[in-house]
């Protein structure tokens, strides 16, 4: 029996990752908001399988954070166990790609000066719908509460994502299921003048052309 994409409760592709594998600064903008340089190698960071939660479950904000963020993010699926794989290659080891939020603590971020514990409280990574396509010009946005923060295209990416696969692959081995979300484009809330938070009761929904709306609501934490 078929049942209407509305009425269906969509699961994250991957629910548990082996991996997510994290991009920093891949959109020109997103580096420019921050003063940065543009890199000129990616630069990477973790994020724990267990952030993973479904479109449409909450985004729990910890009662130890004050700065909960949000950051639309193209996610590539690993298909096949990839080591040393070449750009030109790389196509073949993909799967798919799905939307990601790459929910920020940026309290902790900042406080650390790393991005593990700020990354990776449960539910930090909304993820889903996922599609095979081309990912090579999509438009990808990220609104709260129906405003739009973050708007941009994959053609703005300073690595793309052959780049990505054939860079990280040479340093880690990945494997069906890993994921890496290939980064942020300018205008999430921390570097908006003044900052622009999330706060239980928000609404974030991201958005990637081809794939879908991934939208999940924000509550406080249960003490």
């Amino acid at each position: 029996m078929a049942f209407p994409a509305a009425e269906a409760n969509l699961l994250a592709p991957v629910p548990r990752p082996g991996k997510i594998v994290c991009v920093g600064l891949n959109y020109h903008d997103h580096a420019e908001e921050q003063n940065e340089a543009v890199p000129d190698r990616p630069l990477l960071f973790g994020k724990v399988g267990t952030a993973v939660t479904n479109p449409g479950d909450p985004i729990v904000y910890p009662s130890a954070l004050d700065e909960v963020d949000y950051e639309v993010e193209l996610g590539v699926v690993i298909g096949r166990t990839a080591k040393d794989v070449s750009a030109d290659d790389a196509s073949d080891y993909i799967a798919g790609y799905t939307a990601i939020n790459d929910v920020s603590g940026r309290d902790a971020q900042f406080a650390d000066e790393q991005f593990f514990r700020g990354k990776s409280y449960d539910t930090f990574a909304p993820m889903g719908p996922d599609a095979r396509l081309d990912p090579s010009q999509l438009d990808i946005a990220c609104r709260v509460n129906r405003e739009t923060m973050q708007s941009s295209n994959t053609q703005e990416f300073i690595f793309d994502i052959d780049e990505l696969v054939e860079y990280i692959s040479g340093i880690t081995t990945l494997r069906p299921g890993d994921v890496i979300s290939t980064g942020t484009p300018g205008g999430v809330g921390i570097f908006r003048d003044p900052p622009e938070l999330l706060e239980p009761g928000d609404t974030v929904e991201v958005e990637i052309d081809g794939i879908g709306t991934l939208a999940n609501p924000v509550v406080a934490e249960r003490e």
